[in-house]
This record gives structure tokens, C-alpha cells and sequence, in this order.
């Protein structure tokens, strides 16, 4: 088992990670008859598609002694209406300041865009990679 969840009422829940005890609250969206006090579901979908990616990447310049000092990601969840869904992802990926050369960033960069969450995603959200290096 991955996690546990418990509903706590006014549409916020506790998620656990079990294997370690960490716990996230969730809140519904503001649009959708929440608090917006915590990150919503589709928040956490689309910012785990930038921390993904940033893992991925990782573990590629891990592999090939690439230095990989700094990344940040901004990332833009845009909703669809009918049905609900997470419609767009905008990630703003900054990759300045590890001083690679075109060919090294531009594989860095394809390998983070294969992650197993945008591999998952797939077609069903349309997402838009910026990135500055």
C-alpha cells in the first residue's frame, strides 16, 4: 500500500504516506465550494508533474555526472469545465545557473518530459513546457 486517506469533513482530507508517515491535508478549490486553504487534488496532480520531472532529471544527471545545482518549476493548473477536469498544465521550468551546453540541457530536458507522470497524463492534459537554461 501507497497511502491512507481520511475524509475530515468540509471537504478536506489527510493523506498519509505510509511507508514513511508523512502527512498532506487537501481542501476543495475555491471554485469548487472549498476553502483553498491546502493544495486541492488537481493541484497535487499538476505539481507532481513538475517534481517528477525534476526527479527524472535528477537521476539522469546522477547517471551521467552531470551537475544539476539548480532547477525551480512554477507551475499553472488550468481547469475545463465540462466535464471537470485538469484541462492544461503550464510548467515554468528554470534551469539557470548549471552552466550546460545546448546539446546536455536539451537532453536533461527531453528526459524530464518523459516522466512517469507525463507518461500517465499522456494525452488526457495538454501540458506546456517553458524552460530557461
Amino acid at each position: 500500500m501507497t497511502s491512507k486517506i481520511n475524509y475530515l469533513g468540509n471537504l478536506r482530507t489527510e493523506c498519509e504516506h505510509l511507508s514513511s508517515g508523512t502527512k498532506i491535508a487537501t481542501d476543495a478549490p475555491v471554485d469548487n465550494k472549498g476553502k483553498g486553504e491546502f493544495f486541492s487534488p488537481t493541484d497535487l496532480v499538476a505539481t507532481s508533474l513538475g517534481s517528477c520531472a525534476l526527479t527524472i532529471m535528477g537521476i539522469y544527471c546522477q547517471e551521467h555526472d552531470i551537475l544539476f545545482n539548480h532547477a525551480e518549476v512554477l507551475v499553472t493548473k488550468i481547469m475545463a469545465s465540462h466535464p471537470r477536469r485538469i484541462e492544461t498544465i503550464v510548467l515554468e521550468i528554470d534551469l539557470t545557473g548549471n552552466n550546460w551546453d545546448d546539446q546536455t540541457a536539451k537532453k536533461v530536458i527531453q528526459v524530464g518530459k518523459t516522466c512517469p507522470v507525463a507518461k500517465t497524463l499522456g494525452e488526457n492534459v495538454k501540458t506546456e513546457w517553458k524552460i530557461k537554461w
